[in-house]
């Protein structure tokens, strides 16, 4: 079992990578594998809305590193987890718009899989950025791995979020509540839900 964390931050070892090792180090202790795959700091391409994804079934037509490795990263884990810090109150653009392209084209490695995300603050905004991305789990039928409180911790330096001990301890029962989730669903007897055809409707139907 292995579940994949994506650091959203522009900063690879800053304080969103210092939560999500946190899970990292309750994931290992409960035997479950983990990498933390960083997006980098560049700029990075948005969705177009082409369809192309969906037409050709061949993924996004912008197929650059960032999402080639996401996708390929994904394909092999079996949970997720994304971190981000918190910026006018939402996660960074290049997070999201990184994530819009591989939830869109790529639907299918997300379904069924436990998910998760951490956000992290100086001081607010937290609950609508932990808001914005569970979005993209509840859209994908992936269970939403929960803690003991909504996944954030504080801090403007990764030594202010090593003081945050109850944001840490929130970051390590997530990651134990992940591993729980994972080993209760790799015991299978239980065949995942028949999905019925996909029904889209539009609030202003065509003429």
């Amino acid at each position: 079992m292995k579940v994949l964390l994506v650091n959203g931050s522009p900063h690879r070892d800053g304080c969103t990578f210092t939560a999500l090792a946190e899970v990292a180090g309750a994931l290992e202790n409960n035997g479950v594998e983990s990498e933390i795959f960083w997006i980098g700091n560049r700029a990075v391409q948005g969705c177009i809305s082409c369809w192309k994804c969906r037409e050709t079934g061949n993924g996004c037509v912008f197929k650059e590193k960032l999402y080639t490795d996401f996708t390929a990263k994904m394909r092999e884990s079996d949970g997720l987890v994304i971190g981000a810090p918190v910026y006018y109150a939402g996660p960074p653009g290049s997070l999201c718009a990184i994530l819009d392209r591989v939830f869109f084209s790529a639907t299918e490695l997300f379904l069924h899989k436990p998910a998760a995300c951490t956000v992290n603050c100086r001081r607010g905004g937290a609950s609508a950025a932990f808001d914005r991305l569970n979005k993209y789990f509840t859209i994908c039928q992936m269970p939403v791995v929960s803690s003991q409180y909504w996944n954030s911790t504080h801090g403007f330096t990764p030594d202010d979020v090593r003081r945050d001990q109850e944001g840490l301890q929130t970051m390590r029962t997530l990651g134990s509540n992940m591993a729980h989730l994972l080993k209760s669903l790799s015991q299978g007897g239980v065949p995942l839900p028949q999905q019925e055809p996909r029904v889209s409707t539009n609030f202003i139907p065509p003429e």
